[in-house]
């Protein structure tokens, strides 16, 4: 962790909160972390689009209203895109080789010195101190 608490999570993270896959106790203690005020979650816009619409394709409208709720509770800093964000972002798809919106979090983490959090190891184990839920030992 940095000194200022950031954690920066990519959607993967919180897919996990309502998907029981590997990285799911992961991330779910992050969000425990988050909600007793040991660190502070930051996210891209991206990131409740993404988690919301997983939650629609996998248990309809209704389990998509329960996810934006808990997300809109969950006291989360969304960041949103500017010019800043978009360019860091593009600097990130060239260095790891990642979509665009891949590049979001590590942008984030990069520009606040903070932890990346992820279980997509294809898109962000290259990210230096990157940290790969449900990765295993």
């Amino acid at each position: 962790m940095n000194e200022r608490g950031f954690a920066v999570l990519d959607s993967s993270v919180g897919v996990k909160w309502i998907k029981p896959e590997p990285g799911r106790e992961e991330a779910l203690a992050l969000l425990e972390e988050h909600r007793e005020g040991r660190i502070r979650l930051v996210v891209a816009t991206h990131f409740v689009h993404e988690v919301v619409g997983v939650a629609v394709r996998h248990g309809g409208p209704r389990l998509g209203e329960l996810t934006w709720a808990g997300l809109r509770n969950a006291d989360l800093t969304v960041i949103g895109l500017d010019d800043t964000l978009a360019a860091d972002s593009f600097g990130q798809c060239r260095l790891l080789g990642c979509s665009f919106y891949d590049a979001l979090a590590p942008a984030l983490a990069d520009r606040l010195g903070a932890t990346l959090y992820s279980t997509d190891a294809r898109a962000h184990a290259r990210f230096d101190g990157a940290v790969i839920l449900g990765a295993g030992p």
